[in-house]
């Protein structure tokens, strides 16, 4: 049974999504392990091991490629990981797997880190910056409108298959009232946001420890954003 440590995160759900979507159940293929980031579970020694950015999501699969047990943490590789274990989500041909790869890499260099930084900024912040709170809105509009314009032409993010690609941009979007979006701006992301929504594998996905998420209080934005997270380890 593969291992994943994760929380009810955007990047948690993008490896939950997948494991679900590629056949592989939840309490049967692999297990859910909570790292509970808000509690400071991410510096544990033991997850350091397997994830040493002290990150979630990290995966170990007991049955890696060389019948080894392999140990990944980066939320892309294992999504990577992922299809080539199963041969899904990914397109074989190298052009069309080149375009699904450059969004995923969308994913991971923009949509995350920069939504990332509005939920914090606009919702997280001790203070309110106007100067960060603007920057980060404004970059998160931008990449919906990159998005938007993309699912004008196209009925997928990478093209005419759902893949990884869709998989990873889809839980950072669910958000997006902390990021300041006004759906009637993106019509075109909206249907696909729409209609991932309504796949059954997504749904089982986004529902993963989602019970043990809790408001952030002082203790836990103390882990995640104060002196914890910059101690030596």
């Amino acid at each position: 049974m593969i291992d994943v440590y994760s929380w009810p995160t955007p990047n948690g759900h993008k490896v939950h999504i997948m494991l679900e979507e590629c056949g592989l159940r939840l309490g049967r293929d692999w297990q859910a392990i909570p790292v509970n980031i808000g509690s400071g579970d991410q510096f544990k020694p033991e997850f350091l091991k397997i994830s040493p950015n002290n990150k979630i999501p990290a995966m170990v699969d007991p049955n890696g490629p060389d019948g080894k047990p392999m140990a990944l943490f980066e939320s892309g590789a294992i999504l990577l990981y992922l299809a080539s274990k199963t041969g899904k989500f990914l397109p074989k041909g190298d052009r069309a797997k080149f375009e699904a790869l450059q969004w995923l890499m969308f994913q991971m260099g923009g949509v995350g880190p920069m939504l990332g930084q509005a939920h914090h900024f606009r919702i997280y912040a001790p203070e309110k910056i106007d100067y960060a709170v603007n920057r980060y809105t404004n970059e998160a509009k931008r990449l919906y409108g990159v998005m938007d314009k993309r699912l004008a032409a196209s009925k997928f993010i990478a093209g005419k298959s759902y893949s990884i690609a869709d998989i990873a941009i889809f839980p950072w979007l669910r958000s997006w009232q902390n990021q300041g979006i006004d759906w009637a701006d993106y019509p075109h992301l909206k249907v696909w946001f729409d209609n991932i929504s309504e796949r059954p594998a997504v749904k089982r996905g986004v529902q993963v420890l989602a019970d043990l998420r809790k408001p952030i209080d002082d203790k836990a934005r103390e882990a995640m954003f104060g002196a914890t997270q910059y101690k030596k380890r």
